[in-house]
């Protein structure tokens, strides 16, 4: 299959999953076994599977055939090209393509100029009255390529005004041939462009992004701080011909090569191999041809040969357009196909299958808890009520007495577990001032005050690492403060356990290390900013401004994720907490009415006790029933993940959930 189609088996496999997760919630609700700590956790994983979005980066210097590429993998079934990709520069903005069913089909376009203010490209999306925006027809591909078109606008502007933008430097680091004889010279007409359209392919979840030239990429700090790191797949494209030339190299070492987010996904394409096909030499030779640009380039970059792979994307297009098999293959798109396929799909799907193994797992934890708690509670009033046999009425009478106090003193309680509440969220709200967006963006805003300073930033470096220190110990002040809330609660439980019978336990937090792993990796994409190369930009306070806010979004995702994970885990000792006090409750009203029962008429004590009984095996049933159903959930998934066969095709997919379970 190609990559579309196995695209389409992956969204035929979110789709299907998530309604197991459905079916599953509506049985644990009619089962009286939903709580809100359950009910957050289901919703959390059907949203995670639900609203996946698979992201692939396509990264090169002009001129290389990055939207001839993205034409031939993903829009060959419109018979003809798509992406403006004629000869000269094409993408002459960061264009991203996908699909929001909130939204019409049409093509946002940012006007540069928005470059001259600070707001980040994250703010101006939320501002559509400031996009110029064409309406788009999906099924007229003339009218759509003529449309798309447009991303390749340039206009024409003086040096003083390129500066201002970033795409010039008047000490001379720009080539002045790029001067006309009126004085000006060509920028981007658009700062950044959004595609939605209704594309099979875009419709299940795969974004794709489009970037232009060196020179464009380093004067969007977003693109290295946010939009290229959260890709989970970018596909550098070189020129079979050229190799890595200098320009290319500076694209891979700056905002590429030591990325430490996620190595494996970075593949390398030669591209344009059709350029060496030579009928002057033999079939052999041009394969050894390639095969030694592909080791070159593969040494030079410091990277795995088998990340290196050479294709011709037009010959690909011109294949799949004429339906012409050998052409095709002898393109190796199809080899490009599927690595994307098991580097992209395959990965993706493995994460997603652990992150929903994890979450399932833990929440037959959370209800195997509250089950195992009431089979107990089940068996102490058998118990109970066996030792009434043979006795008197008086003895029964005494029975709901003692009953009736220990409810009296369980509600009586109420005042030391009110107590526990209130040290629980004065440490929680401390928490939360503590990952809180006012701290980081004082954090920031102090970084980026120096970085706008008049003059030489000669200690701008010292200044960017004590940032992310504060930043750091932000995390490790979070992690203490979790910590001390696990011990008071711990400590808190083991009480209410031992006075009160109940069953309450604590996990322990999250582990903020990821989080700041995270910030490692901030920092070292950041850092390419305060190097020689960049002391032209350095100097202008609008591309500080940016640096700052774009660095102040990422950090805000770092942030909120860490806030997320530890909101869950408060949310879960909560919740287990109001469950079990209820449960409690529940179980005394039900004793004082057994025993009421046994007083008022003779023979209600064995029935009372084949109740209880019937209870705990309907109870016994109902954990066997929630086990294999989430085996039946787990286990395809798992198996789907370790073999994935995916294909890139274009028709709508099946919109049927797949039989997650045996029929």
């Amino acid at each position: 299959m190609n990559f579309n189609e196995n695209f389409d088996d992956h969204s035929r496999w979110r789709r299907g999953f998530s309604a197991e997760l459905q079916h599953l919630a509506d049985w644990l609700r009619n089962h009286d076994l939903m709580d809100v700590a359950v009910d957050e956790r289901l919703a959390f994983l059907r949203q995670r599977v639900q609203g996946d979005k698979v992201m692939v980066a396509f990264v090169a210097e002009f001129s290389r055939g990055k939207s001839e590429l993205i034409n031939a993998l993903f829009f060959a079934g419109y018979g003809r090209r798509i992406m403006p990709a004629s000869a000269g520069r094409t993408t002459m903005c960061p264009t991203e393509l996908g699909y929001d069913p909130e939204t019409p089909p049409s093509l946002r376009l940012l006007p540069i100029a928005t470059r001259l203010q600070t707001r980040s490209l994250a703010e101006w999306r939320d501002n559509p009255q400031e996009w110029e925006t064409l309406p788009l027809d999906v099924s007229d591909p003339d009218g759509l390529a003529a449309s798309m078109a447009r991303v390749a606008e340039v206009i024409r502007v003086t040096p003083e005004e390129a500066a201002r933008l970033g795409f010039w430097q008047a000490d001379g680091g720009t080539d002045r041939s790029m001067v006309g004889a009126d004085g000006c010279l060509e920028v981007p007409r658009w700062r950044h462009a959004l595609i939605n359209i209704a594309h099979p392919i875009l419709k299940q979840g795969l974004v794709i992004l489009d970037t232009p030239g060196l020179n464009a990429i380093g004067a969007e700090p977003e693109l290295t701080l946010s939009l290229l790191p959260q890709a989970h797949s970018v596909v550098f494209i070189l020129g079979a011909d050229t190799g890595v030339t200098q320009s290319d190299l500076r694209i891979w070492r700056e905002h590429l090569g030591s990325s430490g987010a996620n190595p494996g996904g970075r593949m390398v394409v030669l591209n344009k191999i059709d350029t060496l096909w030579d009928e002057l030499s033999t079939d052999s030779e041009v394969a050894a041809q390639i095969r030694r640009q592909c080791q070159n380039s593969a040494a030079i970059l410091g990277v795995d040969a088998d990340h290196v792979l050479a294709v011709s994307a037009q010959k690909g297009l011109v294949a799949k357009i004429h339906g012409d098999d050998a052409l095709l293959q002898a393109s190796h798109l199809p080899d490009l196909e599927q690595m994307l396929v098991s580097g992209i799909i395959g990965q993706r799907r493995q994460l997603l299958v652990d992150a929903v193994t994890a979450g399932v797992h833990a929440l037959l934890g959370q209800v195997g808890q509250v089950m195992q708690l009431r089979n107990r509670d089940l068996t102490e009033q058998i118990q109970e009520l066996e030792s009434l046999r043979g006795k008197n009425t008086a003895v029964i009478r005494h029975m709901r007495l003692r009953i009736e106090q220990e409810q009296q003193e369980f509600e009586h309680s109420g005042g030391k577990i009110q107590a526990v509440r209130s040290v629980h969220m004065r440490h929680v709200a401390s928490l939360y001032d503590t990952l809180g967006h006012t701290r980081v963006a004082q954090a920031v805003a102090q970084l980026t005050q120096r970085l706008k300073e008049p003059g030489l930033k000669w200690g701008v470096r010292g200044t960017y690492d004590q940032t992310f220190q504060e930043l750091q110990q932000l995390l490790t002040q979070a992690t203490g403060i979790a910590q001390e809330i696990n011990a008071m609660l711990s400590g808190s439980f083991v009480q209410l356990n031992t006075e009160f019978g109940m069953a309450l336990r604590m996990v322990p937090p999250p582990d903020m290390a990821v989080f700041q792993s995270q910030l490692d990796e901030i920092e070292h994409d950041h850092v390419q900013y305060l190097g020689v190369g960049h002391t032209f930009k350095l100097a202008q306070p609008e591309f500080c401004e940016r640096l700052g806010r774009a660095l102040l979004g990422r950090l805000r995702e770092v942030f909120d994720s860490a806030v997320n994970e530890l909101d869950a885990w408060n949310k879960a000792a909560a919740t287990q907490l109001d469950a079990q006090l209820r449960d409690r409750r529940r179980n005394f009203v039900r004793r004082v009415e057994a025993v009421t029962r046994i007083q008022e008429a003779a023979g209600g004590l064995d029935d009372r006790v084949q109740e209880l009984a019937d209870q705990v095996q309907h109870h016994q049933r109902l954990m066997a029933e929630l086990t294999q159903r989430a085996q039946t959930m787990l286990l395809p998934a798992a198996a789907t993940s370790t073999s994935v066969d995916v294909d890139l095709a274009t028709g709508d997919a099946d919109t049927q959930p797949l039989p997650l379970s045996p029929r």
